[in-house]
C-alpha cells in the first residue's frame, strides 16, 4: 500500500483455555468465512451504543498510556472482541465485563449491529471483520455459536490450535483483512497450544483520504518540543485558510479534519495547552463529545501536523484486570458455562495497531471568500501541533470513536 494514504488498522485476539478431562461433544459446522450481521439498529441505539464504545476506549487508553509514550488503540475493535466474549459469560464473570464494557446486557445485539452501521459509507473504506477457531476436542453451546454469528456475523470454524497450520490459517486470515499491515497474531496468542480452546478475533480496516489535501511541498522538517522540554526535528505537514471545525476547551483545543467528500467521518485533534499528560487524565467520553459538540466552522490561518507513522502492540490482560474483568481472567472466579460446558478462563487478550498520517487526500478546491465590515479584526487562528498531542477518528453520524491515540513523540 502507498505511504501516501492515510490508513489505521487495528486487531484484538482472545485465547480461551479448558481444564482438563471434559469429554468432547459434537464440534459445530464450520461456517462460511463472511456472513451478514442481522441484528438491525432501532433508532437512537446507535448513538447509545456508540457511547459504550467510547467509554471503554478512553478507560483503556488510560490504563496503556499516562502521556509520556505513544499509544494508539482501536476501542471499536476492543469492545467488538470483548462483547463476544461476554456473550459466553455468566455470573460475576458477565457483570464485572459487562461494567467495564459499559454495558447492561452480556448480550447486547447492537454492538454487533453497530460495525453494520459504521460501515455504511462510501467516503472512506471501513471494513470489519470477526472469527472463531473452536478446538474440536472441546464442546461449545449452539446457542453461543449461533448468537456470535448472528450478531456479530462471525465465522466459526473447527480447528486443531495445536498445529502450525492452524497457526498459518489464522495468520493469514489477518493479513487479508488487515491488507498486509498486520500480518500475524497468532504467536502473541501462544499459538500453537495444545491448551487452547477458543480463539477470536477482529479486525477493523479503516482508509480516509483528507477532504483537502496537504501540499507535500509546504511539508518540512520542523522543531516539535517533547514532554521533557527537549526538541526534535519532525515533518510538519502545512494547510492554509481552511474552514474546519475548532473549539476551545478548559486545557485544551479541538480541531476536526474530515475525510471525503461529506466529512462524516473525521480527525479530531486534541491539542493541550499544558502537558499531554494532565489532559488525559481529565479527558473522559463525556468531555469529548462536549467537545465535538462544541466544534464550529471557523477559518483556520495556519495548521501544522506532524506527518507520522505508528505501530503499537501489547497485552491487554493487566489493563482489563485494572478495569474490573478480573474474574474473567481468574481460574477460581471464570464464567464462561453460557458458552461451553467446559470450564474455560480468558487467558490472554492482545491488541496491535497500525496507523499512518500524511498529506493524502481527494483533490479538492480552497475557496476563499471574505466580507468587508466595520469591526476589529480578529486575530489570526494558528494551530500548530508542535508537541505531544491526543486524537480520535471518529464517525460523525454514530459518534462512535474508531481509533483514539496519543502522540508524545511522531518519530514513532
Amino acid at each position: 500500500m502507498s505511504v501516501s494514504r492515510i490508513c489505521a488498522t487495528m486487531l484484538v485476539g482472545a485465547v480461551l483455555v479448558a481444564g482438563c478431562g471434559r469429554p468432547a461433544e459434537e464440534p459445530p459446522e464450520p461456517e462460511d468465512t463472511r456472513v451478514a450481521m442481522v441484528t438491525e439498529l432501532a433508532a437512537g441505539d446507535a448513538a447509545a451504543v456508540g457511547e459504550s464504545v467510547n467509554g471503554f476506549g478512553f478507560d483503556l487508553l488510560g490504563e496503556l498510556t499516562d502521556g509520556q509514550e505513544n499509544a494508539v488503540s482501536s476501542p471499536l475493535s476492543a469492545s467488538v472482541l470483548l462483547a463476544m466474549v461476554l456473550a459466553g459469560a455468566g455470573g460475576d464473570t458477565a457483570e464485572a465485563m459487562a461494567t467495564a464494557l459499559h454495558l447492561d446486557d452480556p448480550r447486547d445485539g447492537r454492538v454487533g449491529a453497530l460495525l453494520d452501521k459504521l460501515a455504511g459509507t462510501d467516503e472512506v473504506t471501513l471494513s470489519t471483520a470477526n472469527a472463531l477457531w473452536a478446538d474440536d476436542r472441546v464442546p461449545f453451546e449452539p446457542d453461543y455459536l449461533g448468537f456470535v454469528r448472528d450478531t456479530f456475523g462471525a465465522s466459526v470454524e473447527n480447528a486443531d490450535l495445536a498445529e502450525p497450520a492452524t497457526v498459518d490459517t489464522i495468520d493469514a486470515w489477518v493479513d487479508e483483512r488487515t491488507e498486509g499491515l498486520i500480518p500475524q497474531i497468532a504467536a502473541d496468542l501462544g499459538l500453537p497450544d495444545p491448551d487452547a480452546a477458543l480463539v477470536l478475533l477482529n479486525a477493523v480496516y479503516f482508509l480516509g483520504e483528507w477532504t483537502t489535501e496537504f501540499d507535500p511541498a509546504d511539508t518540512a522538517d520542523q522543531p516539535f518540543t517533547l514532554a521533557d522540554g527537549s526538541r526534535v526535528q519532525v515533518p510538519l505537514m502545512h494547510l492554509r485558510e481552511q474552514q474546519l471545525g475548532y473549539a476551545e476547551r478548559d486545557g485544551y483545543r479541538m480541531l476536526r479534519l474530515p475525510y471525503g467528500e461529506g466529512g462524516r467521518y473525521g480527525m479530531e485533534i486534541l491539542l493541550p495547552d499544558g502537558s499531554l499528560a494532565d489532559l488525559l487524565a481529565e479527558l473522559d467520553a463525556a468531555e469529548w463529545r462536549a467537545a465535538v459538540d462544541g466544534l464550529t466552522e471557523q477559518k483556520v490561518d495556519e495548521l501544522a501536523l506532524p506527518r507520522f507513522a505508528l505501530e503499537w502492540a501489547g497485552n491487554l490482560n493487566e489493563p482489563l484486570a485494572a478495569l474490573g474483568m478480573e474474574p474473567a481472567f481468574d481460574e477460581a472466579t471464570a464464567d464462561f458455562a453460557p458458552m461451553s460446558p467446559a470450564d474455560l478462563v480468558l487467558e490472554v487478550v492482545v491488541h496491535k495497531t497500525f496507523l499512518r498520517v500524511d498529506e493524502a487526500g481527494t483533490e479538492a478546491a480552497a475557496v476563499t471568500g471574505g466580507g468587508l465590515g466595520i469591526t476589529s479584526a480578529q486575530p489570526p487562528l494558528t494551530f500548530r501541533v508542535d508537541r505531544p498531542f491526543a486524537f480520535t477518528i471518529s464517525d460523525g453520524e454514530t459518534g462512535t470513536i474508531l481509533f483514539l491515540g496519543a502522540v508524545a513523540d511522531p518519530r514513532g
